[in-house]
């Protein structure tokens, strides 16, 4: 696990010059590799690399060439399958200097050509220059579980792990994308190709970026739709087993590495199945107050370790803890995101890396298998949607103007297509509601038109596997994997996703939908397989995400205060109607509705904003 960064093109600058910028681009994300760096540059490329040495130790030094010298890579990821590639290229006569998994795919590329990211089983981005024909090739592996960045000047291109290397080059603008801005209203993290920065962009999951004879082309590699037969013959209990054999293979796939494995835990059985799995004894596990409360899950973790035999480490957030860590947070994060439970996860990174190099975590199994309890509402309103549409849509209209009451978001939401309803796992503020709360250039375009070309493309599917698949190129992306990354990489933490693997999703999508969810249960048959390596109460858990505190603290005076402050400052006052917003603060406090979502959005926005855009200066941590 690692960072890399650097340019291409840009000609009037010479090779000292070239070396002096990619340095100070270099140092921008040294927390992804604080054991070595190295740089490649000549008259068109400069390549930069920070190094976290997980496997052979010893060398693996990047940017890495071939044999000849004339195509290198810099390159941030684990390459799961890399010894039976390696066995497969050296048949074909191509020489490895080393053992790493980085060189098998310089030699893919000489061998396969582009085509060589069908071949990888891992995560990965890489930057690839071929000097033979002056091209660049980039990647970013199947479900976007590593960064790539990049900008376009008419002089070259930019790219790195991480967007504040690329503020670091020499005129690039730190700028509002305002159009950023009112997606993430709605969606809560950053949707869109462009980024909060106007002008960089990130490579889109399942897809390569190509430089040659001054064009750049992006073309999509990989598509992860679910298969459109639901296929309900198969064997419930074959299922079963085979999910569980699948999720032992992956597990002990992603245990290759030459040091110390460990894996974070929280109470639900995604993490807890992984642990039980998992040769390695430590775990992490972070809470806020009491150990028996509803927002503490390390309870559950001890319990289930003297199950299993195996270790916990864990530690109480604080109230203070957490809001002081805010603008740390969103440093590494790059670009803001609403989610609480990234502060939590920067936690027990933290904690993790106290100890250990790499981590396993459970993300990717709720995508795959049907975990997440919005994934029920088609078979929720299924009865009810078999009225007339017109019907249900004059009732809705009636319902969403009176108070709120029992069943109004039922009828509503029953009155519209999955389309209509569903954008992810995050729908915070209507277009009415952002319209009025920006004061910034709006485009007026609706959460809906963002995810109707997916949406387009699912047609046939079942609407349980069409929120998945929205879910997986955005939720997935935008929000799960790019707090996984940054949070563990902000300690110099690999963290690994046995889940979100090419083989895994391979099976997933062909699983018959009443194998997801069925009447009151998500990953159903996930849930089964769990159940024969961990406690049922485990296994059959409802889904509760990372549990943070956020709605109780808001009415807190202390914290409220906090809020209220960032909520009048210039920078809200440029941005907001301020007005709006301490109405929404003051009615959550009052108890008149739980606004705390929203509240957040805009809190940590502006607090990223303060440490991005507002300063004349980045504040580094």
């Amino acid at each position: 696990m690692c960072g890399f960064t650097g340019f291409i093109g840009f000609k009037e600058k010479d090779i000292e010059d070239k070396k002096q910028i990619l340095k100070k681009m270099m140092d921008m994300i040294i927390h992804r590799g604080p054991d070595s760096e190295g740089m490649f540059v000549n008259e068109t490329a400069a390549m930069g690399f920070r190094r976290l040495s997980i496997i052979d130790l010893d060398n693996g030094s990047q940017p890495m060439f071939n044999e000849t010298g004339d195509v290198v890579i810099t390159f941030n990821g684990e390459i799961y399958n890399h010894l039976e590639l390696r066995e497969e290229l050296v048949k074909r006569g191509h020489t490895f200097a080393n053992k790493c998994d980085t060189e098998v795919i310089v030699h893919g590329y000489e061998e396969y050509g582009k085509e060589v990211v069908k071949k990888l089983r891992g995560m990965f981005a890489f930057v690839i220059y071929d000097m033979r024909n002056n091209c660049i090739f980039a990647a970013r592996d199947w479900f976007g579980i590593k960064p790539f960045y990049y900008t376009k000047k008419k002089d070259g291109l930019i790219f790195s792990s991480e967007i504040k290397s690329i503020l670091a080059f020499p005129g690039v603008e730190r700028k509002l994308n305002e159009e950023a801005l009112e997606q993430y209203m709605s969606f809560q993290y950053s949707v869109l190709p462009e980024t909060f920065f106007k002008d960089i962009y990130k490579l889109p999951a399942g897809h390569t970026l190509t430089v040659e004879n001054g064009l750049t082309k992006i073309d999509r590699y990989f598509d992860p739709l679910m298969c459109t037969e639901v296929q309900n013959d198969r064997n419930y209990e074959d299922v079963v087993a085979e999910i569980g054999e699948i999720v032992h293979e992956t597990v002990d796939t992603h245990m290759i590495a030459d040091v110390e494995v460990g894996s974070l835990l929280s109470s639900g059985v995604d993490s807890s199945y992984v642990v039980s799995e998992f040769p390695g004894t430590k775990t992490y596990t972070v809470g806020f107050g009491d150990k028996d409360g509803k927002y503490n899950e390390i309870g559950y973790a001890e319990d289930l370790v003297k199950e299993l035999g195996k270790k916990n480490k864990s530690k109480n957030i604080t109230a203070d803890e957490y809001f002081d860590a805010i603008p740390k947070v969103m440093y590494y994060m790059d670009e803001p995101l609403a989610d609480p439970s990234c502060v939590a996860l920067y936690f027990v990174d933290k904690l993790a890396a106290e100890d250990i190099k790499v981590v396993l975590s459970g993300e990717g199994a709720d995508e795959f298998f049907g975990g997440y309890n919005i994934y029920h509402e088609p078979l929720s309103l299924r009865g009810y949607q078999r009225l007339p549409r017109g019907l249900r849509k004059a009732a809705a209209a009636v319902v969403k103007n009176l108070p709120d009451f029992k069943g109004r978001d039922f009828l509503v939401r029953g009155s519209k297509s999955v389309e209509e309803r569903f954008i992810g796992n995050a729908n915070l503020f209507s277009v009415k509601e952002r319209e009025k709360v920006l004061k910034t250039q709006l485009t007026h375009i609706t959460p809906q038109e963002i995810v109707k070309p997916y949406y387009d493309k699912c047609q046939g599917l079942n609407d349980i596997a069409k929120m998945q698949y929205i879910d997986i190129n955005f939720w997935l992306q935008g929000d799960i994997l790019l707090k996984a990354d940054k949070m563990s990489m902000a300690h110099s933490l690999e963290s690994r996703v046995p889940y979100l693997d090419i083989e895994v999703f391979k099976y997933a999508k062909n699983l018959p939908i009443d194998y997801r969810v069925k009447d009151n249960t998500t990953k159903r048959a996930f849930r089964e397989a769990a159940k024969k390596k961990i406690p049922e109460r485990t296994a059959e858990k409802k889904k509760l995400g990372f549990p943070v505190p956020i709605r109780v603290w808001l009415k807190e005076e202390k914290y409220f205060n906090k809020v209220e402050e960032m909520f009048i400052s210039d920078s809200a006052k440029q941005l907001f109607d301020v007005a709006y917003l301490q109405k929404l603060l003051c009615d959550h406090k009052d108890g008149k509705a739980d606004n705390s979502r929203k509240i957040w959005a805009v809190y940590v926005f502006l607090v990223w904003y303060e440490v991005y855009i507002s300063g004349a200066n980045i504040k580094h941590y």
